[in-house]
Formats: C-alpha cells, sequence, structure tokens
C-alpha cells in the first residue's frame, strides 16, 4: 500500500510518467520513491524522495530526471533526499507489483517469507513465468541489491525477486 505523505494532483501525472532507472517499467511512484510533491508560490515544487536503501545508487538519476520532468512541464523543482522514515515494500503500488511480474521479476511477497530466508530456511518465492512454486534460491543479491536471484526447478527460467523491506 503507497502512502504518499503529500502530492498534489496536477504533480501527480507528471512524476508517474518518471521511470526507475533501474526498472523501467515501474515509475517513481509505483516504487514508493516519492514521499511528497507540493506546489508552492511562483510554479515552484518541493518533492521528497526516499531511497529503497541506503546509498542506492540510482538516487540521483531519479532526482535528475524528476528536475528535468518538472522543468519541462514549467515548474521550478526541487528535490530533497529523505531517509527517514526508511523506505519499505509496502509502499510499491499494487500497478507496480503487477508490472514487476509482467516484466519477469517476483514482485516482494511478504516480511515473513524474506525472515525465514535469513535465518536459513526455504524461502518460497513463485516464478514469474510460470507460477510454480518450486524455486530455489541462487544468490542473496541480484542486478541490484534490492532484488535476489532465483532459478525455478519446473521451467529452469531464472529471474529476479524484489525483497520484501520493510
Amino acid at each position: 500500500m503507497n502512502t504518499i505523505q503529500n502530492i498534489d494532483h496536477k504533480l501527480y501525472s507528471i512524476l508517474k510518467s518518471v521511470p526507475d532507472p533501474e526498472i523501467p517499467v515501474l515509475s517513481i511512484i509505483d516504487l514508493g520513491v516519492v514521499r511528497s510533491a507540493v506546489l508552492l508560490d511562483n510554479d515552484k515544487v518541493k518533492v521528497e524522495i526516499t531511497p529503497t536503501y541506503s546509498g542506492c545508487p540510482a538516487m540521483d538519476v531519479i532526482g535528475d530526471d524528476v528536475k528535468k520532468a518538472l522543468l519541462n512541464n514549467g515548474y521550478v523543482p526541487e528535490v530533497k533526499l529523505i531517509l527517514s522514515p526508511a523506505w519499505t515494500t509496502d509502499w510499491m503500488t499494487d500497478e507496480g507489483k503487477t508490472a514487476l511480474k509482467e516484466y519477469g521479476i517476483a514482485p516482494p511477497t511478504d516480511a515473513e517469507t524474506d525472515k525465514q530466508a535469513l535465518l536459513g530456511n526455504k524461502q518460497v518465492i513463485a516464478c514469474p513465468q510460470c507460477e510454480s512454486k518450486n524455486t530455489k534460491l541462487v544468490s542473496q543479491f541480484a542486478s541490484t541489491a534490492c532484488k535476489a536471484m532465483f532459478k525455478c526447478q519446473d521451467c529452469e527460467e531464472t529471474f529476479d525477486y524484489f525483497k520484501c523491506l520493510i
């Protein structure tokens, strides 16, 4: 459930058009990194974004892309990175989770599933290709630190799983 604290309705569609640079099928709205977007006086806009994890290399690109999108729409942007509260996969929209799956990345499940993996127990993640739950963890880290790599034992496809972070 995405809980954007404060966003002006005029700015929502602009920010919804800004893709995540690492997973371009997700907008930054669907990813849940936009915490607020406020229209101020004289077409100034203040946008607050939160990284998916501390040190996320995509945040500079996201900030630049937000500024560019707002400038292209006649606004004077200010983008601020905020670290608290920490981002959680609970902030992702259902639309975003569906887009991940259709793109071939297993969306985050729930915190308990990921906690079990940290304790050495089997992590049951459904394959986004064939829906099989007969999958195996290959690596705790995949193309980005916020994803793990799995292999489906039925269709034999490897796939990324977007880790549940709360």
